[in-house]
C-alpha cells in the first residue's frame, strides 16, 4: 500500500502531466483538466483515504487462529483493504471525492 507522501506525489505528477506549461514559464493560462481526469482523481483519493482508515481499523484485529497468520495474511489484509477502499468510493458515500472534486475545479480557474 503507498504511504500518504507518496500518493499526494504521485497525485500532483498525475495533475501536472496533464497540463501545459505553467504561466510563470509560458505567460499563458495553462489548459484545465478534463471534468473525466478530475472524477478520477478525486475517486482515487477518496479510495486511498478510505483505505488508509481501513487499515487503521483493523490494525486491531487479531490474526492468529487456525487457518490465520503469518506472512501471507499480512499480504492479503493489505489487498483486501485497498479494495474495499476502491468499493466504498465507487458508491460515493463518504463525500470526500466530491470536496476534492470542487477544490481541483477552484484551483483550475486561477
Amino acid at each position: 500500500m503507498l504511504d500518504s507522501n507518496a500518493f499526494v506525489d504521485q497525485v500532483h505528477q498525475s495533475y501536472q502531466a496533464n497540463q501545459a506549461p505553467s504561466v510563470a514559464a509560458s505567460g499563458k493560462k495553462s489548459s484545465p483538466m478534463s471534468n473525466a481526469k478530475i472524477d478520477a482523481v478525486a475517486e482515487d483519493f477518496e479510495a486511498f483515504f478510505v483505505s488508509m482508515m481501513t487499515e487503521t481499523m483493523m490494525s486491531g484485529i487479531k490474526t492468529d487462529g487456525p487457518f490465520g497468520g503469518g506472512q501471507g495474511e499480512k499480504v492479503f489484509r493489505s489487498i483486501l483493504v485497498q479494495e474495499y477502499g476502491k468499493e466504498a468510493a465507487s458508491q460515493g458515500n463518504f463525500g470526500i471525492a466530491d470536496a476534492v472534486r470542487q477544490q481541483l475545479l477552484k484551483m483550475q480557474e486561477m
